[in-house]
């Protein structure tokens, strides 16, 4: 009987290790419910204007690789140095009385600027990416806040859209995002690894389009186009010029 016991207690330890980042302590939780991306070749509606997720332009935090954020020359935040990171720009978004920004060791974080307390703090990866501890997870692009919500997405195959009071998952798709993307209207335009330019509506997560692209950088919207580098891709069905 002692043995069963122990046999089972194994399993048991073998399962919950699984579950356990292998970055940070501390058991994570699945972001998907899917790991495929489905495409619905719908034609986008109508948009007017790309709105403003950057947040205040004079925000005074910072943030350097190992994942240490400061107000001016104040660490606020002590974060872990993973041995290897993506070489990025990242820097966090002020939005009211908080800032929301991506580490390299694959979470958004939010922070109370009246206290420097931290509100809470999400992964933003697929589950595979929970074991073996040479996996990519940075986040590199902006993080996004607008209407109640945070968009995020990393290099550990995930664009999901968070609740900005809680951290809870509202979507995600099994995208790697290298570079910062768009909300026009009700979509978001993201710029994946996989050289594809995708239309989300920010309502369902559900991938209207992919347009394939030559360069990786930051989308715009110009009326009728979304532009990627020298690009112009209807934005309605993701048709090139």
């Amino acid at each position: 009987m002692k043995k069963v016991f122990l046999i089972l207690l194994s399993l048991f330890v073998i399962s919950a290790c699984s579950k356990h980042d292998p970055i940070l302590s501390g058991v994570r939780q699945d972001i998907f419910d899917n790991t495929e991306i489905s495409v619905s070749n719908q034609p986008v509606p109508d948009l007017s204007s790309e709105k403003n997720i950057s947040g205040d332009k004079n925000c005074e935090y910072s943030q350097d690789s190992s994942n240490n954020i400061f107000f001016q020359d104040k660490k606020i935040f002590t974060g872990f140095a993973p041995d290897t990171v993506v070489k990025n720009k990242q820097s966090p978004v002020c939005a009211g009385q908080y800032i929301y920004t991506g580490l390299t060791t694959g979470e958004v974080i939010k922070i109370n600027t009246n206290n420097h307390n931290v509100v809470w703090m999400t992964d933003v990866f697929r589950a595979n990416n929970l074991t073996g501890g040479a996996s990519v997870v940075d986040i590199v692009a902006h993080v996004g806040v607008y209407g109640g919500y945070v968009y995020a997405g990393g290099l550990g195959d995930a664009f999901c859209k968070l609740n900005a009071s809680n951290g809870d998952k509202i979507w995600c798709v099994n995208i790697s995002v290298p570079v910062d993307f768009i909300i026009v209207d009700d979509f978001i335009f993201v710029v994946g690894t996989d050289n594809n330019l995708y239309a989300i509506n920010s309502n369902n997560g559900k991938v209207y389009w992919k347009s394939e692209i030559n360069k990786q950088t930051k989308p715009t919207f110009n009326k009728e186009y979304i532009v990627v580098g020298r690009q112009k891709i209807n934005y309605k069905d993701g048709s090139e010029k």
